[in-house]
């Protein structure tokens, strides 16, 4: 018996997607190294998830009515993508340029690694939607959407979509509205959480996750869509290593606390600020600042990997300089 959809390479969608998503992110790179234009980097990444959201829906409809589980969660990954894409090109067209990229720009191989990973991260976190939408889970008969699994998944949907969006939103603000730009930004969920975003982005795609994996957590699919729904959490779970221990916490947390410790930037500010509040997962900051260190250290996140100890990680010679020219301006 054919399956519905429409069968493209594999039952999966995994081959239609790959090549999809390594095209799409080749000519985003040619433009992008070709013209030193960085405005289509990020740019480059939301769209794709856009493109894989549409695609695989679609595809899915050939000689097949799609359920409201599949129109769902693709609509959920191209809302979450269309926010993101449309907030970082406006932030990139006013600030003109990435200083991400100020060392790979001119150089091939090194600025062509940024968009691998944006495939892998790309492809990686589409699996829920792609495997949901393929004719190979779709061929089993379905529950309706509704159940206490998909209500909960909607509801932290729109929890994690708006503390994304609007930390987002806060900290430009907070950038664009101060004078003083080496200011802490420590205003709305930047008081509850030092990246709310990211908290946010972890929630969004694991509510995703949660509502496609309910055919097989409810009994509805057997053998290799069984399989193959339960092991999509492996794009909710990518985004989130990628988060905490690659792109994310890793760049954000020591760096920053270092370059601002021997700057002098308002470090007593930034001290206060970390010493107060969560690093990841939102709370009072009267809370976390009453937590023992042995709870920040293990579940609430703020792991030694992260954390800045002016003995062990500060270049005492730029310090040195510092208090020097400190000393002869005073």
């Amino acid at each position: 018996m054919a399956l519905p959809g429409a069968k493209v390479l594999d039952n999966y969608y995994l081959a239609i997607t790959l090549i999809i998503t390594v095209a799409y992110q080749l000519i985003a790179f040619a433009i992008a190294f070709s013209f030193k234009f960085d405005k289509i980097t990020d740019f480059a990444g939301g769209t794709n998830f856009i493109i894989i959201g549409f695609v695989t829906l679609a595809l899915s409809s050939v000689n097949h009515t799609v359920n409201a589980r599949q129109v769902v969660v693709s609509l959920f990954l191209i809302v979450w993508a269309a926010r993101l894409a449309g907030f970082l090109l406006f932030r990139i067209l006013k600030t003109g340029k990435d200083d991400r990229f100020d060392g790979t720009r001119d150089k091939f191989f090194p600025f062509l690694g940024f968009f691998v990973f944006q495939m892998v991260w790309c492809w990686t976190t589409s699996l829920p939607v792609t495997l949901t939408n393929s004719p190979e889970v779709m061929q089993y008969p379905q529950h309706s959407f509704g159940t206490g699994r998909d209500i909960a998944g909607v509801i932290l949907y729109a929890l994690g979509l708006t503390i994304e969006s609007v930390s987002d939103i806060q900290k430009y603000r907070f950038k664009m509205n101060t004078s003083d730009k080496g200011a802490v930004c420590n205003v709305g969920f930047f008081a509850l959480s030092r990246h709310p975003n990211y908290f946010g982005e972890i929630i969004i795609q694991f509510s995703i996750y949660m509502i496609a994996v309910s055919p097989a957590a409810d009994g509805y699919v057997q053998g290799g869509a069984y399989d193959a729904l339960y092991a999509s959490i492996l794009g909710p779970f990518f985004l989130t290593v990628l988060l905490l221990f690659i792109s994310g916490l890793p760049l954000q947390e020591r760096p920053a606390a270092k370059k601002r410790y021997e700057s002098g930037n308002h470090w007593e500010d930034y001290k206060t600020w970390l010493d107060r509040t969560s690093i990841l997962i939102p709370m009072p900051p009267q809370v976390w600042a009453h937590l023992p260190v042995i709870v920040k250290r293990t579940i609430g996140i703020e792991w030694p990997m992260y954390v800045f100890d002016p003995e062990k990680h500060a270049d005492k010679s730029k310090v040195q300089d510092r208090e020097s020219e400190e000393g002869r301006a005073s």
